[in-house]
Order: C-alpha cells, then sequence, then structure tokens
C-alpha cells in the first residue's frame, strides 16, 4: 500500500460542483489510475485551511517509471469528455511528484496503519542544491526524532521532489498525524527550537510551505485480479 514514490495532487472545484466534482473523482478519475500497472493505492484529503475549498489526492506507485508508462499515457492522454470538462473548470491545480527518501514510523514496519493517519500535515522547501545535504541531515537527525516524541505523531515521509508545478520545491515532508493537537504539542515546540534548526533559519531560503489536509475519503487500490 506505500509506494516509493508519490504524485500529490491538489484541485480546487467550482462553487457549487462540490458534489459533481467528489463523484466523477471517486467513480472514474481514481479508477482509471488504479487500473495502471505500478500504482498502489490513492487517498483523498480536504485543505483545513480556512477558505482554502481545496481538495488533495496522494497517490502512490511503486516506481518513477509508472507516469511514463504507455498504460499511464493511454489515461492521461485519452481523456473522458467528463474528465475534460471537469479539468476545464477547476482550479487551484498542483501537481508534485515525489521519490521517497527517508521514512519513520512510530511501529517500524506497520505502515498500513500510519498510512490511515486522519491527517497529513505537509511541508515543501526549495532547498538550493549545495544546502541540500545539511537540510536532509537536519531533518533526520535532528527534527524528525524530536517531532516523534509527540505520541499523535504517526510517521514522517521525505520525498525528493521530480517535478514541481506550480512552485519549484525540490524537498516534501509528509507527517501523518493522528491527531491535529500534535501541531501544537511539547515536541513539536522543542523541535522548532533546537540550535540547528536556528542555524538553518537564519539562511534566506529557508522558508516552509505548509499545509494541513484532513482525509475524507477510505484509501482506494487497485482492482484485485
Amino acid at each position: 500500500m506505500q509506494g516509493t514514490t508519490i504524485l500529490f495532487s491538489e484541485m480546487t472545484p467550482p462553487p457549487g460542483q462540490e458534489a459533481g466534482f467528489h463523484d466523477w473523482y471517486d467513480t472514474e478519475h481514481i479508477p482509471l489510475r488504479m487500473a495502471v500497472p505500478g500504482f498502489v493505492s490513492a487517498r483523498r484529503y480536504r485543505d483545513t485551511a480556512e477558505g482554502a475549498g481545496g481538495f488533495l489526492a496522494v497517490y502512490e506507485m511503486d516506481a518513477p517509471g509508472v507516469l511514463a508508462s504507455e498504460a499511464y499515457a493511454g489515461v492521461k492522454n485519452r481523456p473522458t469528455e467528463a474528465t475534460r470538462n471537469m479539468l476545464g473548470s477547476v482550479s487551484g491545480f498542483t501537481r508534485y511528484i515525489g521519490q521517497e527518501i527517508a521514512v519513520r514510523r512510530r511501529t517500524e514496519g506497520d505502515a498500513a496503519s500510519a498510512l490511515e493517519a486522519p491527517l497529513l500535515y505537509a511541508v515543501w522547501f526549495n532547498v538550493p542544491a549545495e544546502r541540500c545535504g545539511e537540510f536532509d541531515a537536519w531533518y533526520e537527525q535532528d527534527h524528525v526524532p524530536l517531532l516523534m516524541e509527540a505520541p499523535e505523531w504517526l510517521m514522517v515521509r521525505r520525498f525528493r521532489v521530480t517535478d514541481a508545478d506550480p512552485l519549484p520545491y525540490n524537498r516534501l515532508a509528509l507527517h501523518y498525524l493522528s491527531d491535529g493537537s500534535a501541531l501544537t504539542s511539547p515536541a513539536r515546540e522543542k523541535a522548532r527550537a533546537t540550535p540547528w534548526r536556528a542555524k538553518l533559519a537564519a539562511e534566506p531560503w529557508f522558508k516552509g510551505t505548509y499545509g494541513v489536509f484532513e482525509a475524507i475519503r477510505p484509501r482506494q487500490r487497485p482492482p484485485v485480479t
């Protein structure tokens, strides 16, 4: 159920068209992709920011080449009329492809339950190439261990972003939370107050973008054959 590559995609339906958007997404958009070899699962979320109105889908794939396959091209390049109409009406579109570079779980080996977390906290950075080594080391050695002191922090996955639209991020962290209280916990305050973080935060590029997403649908998987 957990792949090594993700597709992180957001869309905002037009006002008054949410029901049709959800029906299209649940019964056509995701099922067509779940039939493509290499897609492992997909889950949908709602952006919790006030007034956002956007929805997120995170697709799990077993390799980055899935999106370059003939099977995927057949789905993407031959859209149905419903898909053409819907994609022509949505806004707030984002598309980030990430390859997993690190993962830490509260219970090692228990990927399935962590993936079912009700909240997803996403953090993007655009890190200069020459600073990626230290940034990654800080995140793995200093930041994540302290965050995981909060019992609500179930898993942290980090990705190298290989395709970014619309903003040029090259690092994405997905934090799987059992409860939003993790974001105001002493563990997070501690993680954000270390000397190593303060050193990086003083650099002009250290400006993260953050989003909190609430799961709205069960995870979809490929059909059983």
